[in-house]
């Protein structure tokens, strides 16, 4: 009876009242024909996913509370910022309609004109399809779990269901090809490292080889140790020779040998001098060409150290592009609907019901106000 009464009472006021008519019931009566009987129905699917590293892979997840444990947003949050970035965007639209008739899911026969694509005031455009596209598509993280949240919207259950899967299959894809980007990029850096040391060792070694053919000479070091030995043995001899000829000139002075050991005294203290000239003493000396040699084969020595060293960040930095890598881990694998959750056909009614009647009561306060405070003829 109540509810007969306040329909009663509403087409009494609406018939004394055109403005209420036009401006409260025509346009509730229009919605609820709308959203009770033509309106198409609209079916989510929806999927849960977490951007991990491998480090952050344990064992079987036995609890929500581990679960939620395990996937904390540290190790992925860039990535999974990313993917949803990606999703939301006009490359992942175009790789969708790649693998699945967009249009036909959006528009297909059957669907409601005010529903359906391209709606009344759009055209059949990229830009109207993607604009579409963000309206049927919502992903957002859970913060609650730290999950990724995908939802889909489509007429039919499995329309909604296949999107869903084609986008995890796409992020997939981009964290995959992220990973690859950025291990490539790593180890192109440590290569490129790598080969400059390779050029700076061979540099160094020719410029080594040239100068040891320019000074005629292998290594001035061991070349004047050699040197310096055969000068202390001429030395040693000489001193052995001048003792006996000091005791021949003591006990003997006439003897015929002592000629003979000065002439060998003076030849040996000659190829002393010689020994000591080839060491010190002038240019072409070694040790004139020993900084010069020692510089070369210092850098000699420094380039194949650091080439050592950047063949071990080599092998570091395939090291940890492994270890960086990050994964897409599902949690909710995409379902198929098995009832509509749009159009909310009673709370859109209500919805247009209250702002009928706000609208109607502000405008009609207004006009009352005005009728008030006009001057009576």
């Amino acid at each position: 009876m109540g509810a007969m009464t306040l329909i009663r009472n509403w087409t009494d006021k609406a018939s004394r009242n055109p403005w209420f008519l036009a401006g409260v019931v025509m346009p509730v009566l229009a919605s609820a024909l709308y959203f009770f009987l033509i309106a198409s129905e609209l079916f989510v699917s929806e999927s849960r996913f977490v951007i991990k590293a491998p480090n952050q892979r344990g064992g079987q997840i036995s609890t929500f509370a581990n679960l939620i444990q395990t996937t904390g947003l540290s190790a992925g949050q860039e990535q999974a910022d990313q993917v949803i970035d990606y999703v939301r965007s006009r490359s992942a639209l175009t790789t969708l309609a790649g693998d699945v008739p967009v249009k036909r899911v959006f528009g297909g026969p059957g669907v409601d004109v005010l529903s359906k694509f391209p709606l009344p005031w759009q055209q059949d455009a990229f830009e109207d399809l993607y604009k579409y596209y963000q309206g049927k598509v919502q992903i957002d993280r859970d913060t609650d779990t730290g999950l990724i949240v995908l939802r889909t919207l489509a007429f039919t259950p499995r329309d909604a269901r296949v999107l869903n899967e084609r986008l995890l299959q796409q992020s997939e894809a981009l964290v995959n090809e992220l990973n690859e980007r950025a291990r490539s990029r790593a180890i192109a850096e440590a290569e490129s490292r790598v080969v400059e040391a390779e050029q700076r060792v061979a540099r160094a070694r020719r410029a080594l080889a040239v100068y040891r053919n320019k000074a005629q000479i292998v290594d001035p070091l061991k070349q004047a140790t050699g040197v310096v030995e055969i000068a202390n043995r001429l030395i040693t001899e000489r001193a052995a020779l001048e003792a006996q000829l000091t005791t021949l000139q003591r006990l003997t002075p006439d003897h015929p040998a002592i000629p003979a050991l000065r002439q060998r005294i003076t030849s040996i203290t000659q190829a002393i001098n010689e020994q000591t000239a080839r060491v010190v003493g002038s240019p072409d000396a070694i040790s004139g060409k020993l900084p010069t040699y020692e510089a070369r084969a210092i850098e000699q020595e420094f380039a194949e150290q650091l080439l050592m060293v950047t063949r071990t960040s080599l092998e570091q930095a395939r090291a940890d592009a492994l270890k960086q890598q990050f994964y897409l881990e599902r949690v909710v694998d995409p379902n198929e609907p098995d009832l509509a959750e749009y159009p909310h056909a009673f709370r859109n009614v209500l919805t247009i019901l209250g702002f009928s009647l706000c609208l109607y009561f502000i405008i009609w306060m207004f006009v009352v106000g005005i009728l008030e405070h006009a001057p009576e003829d």
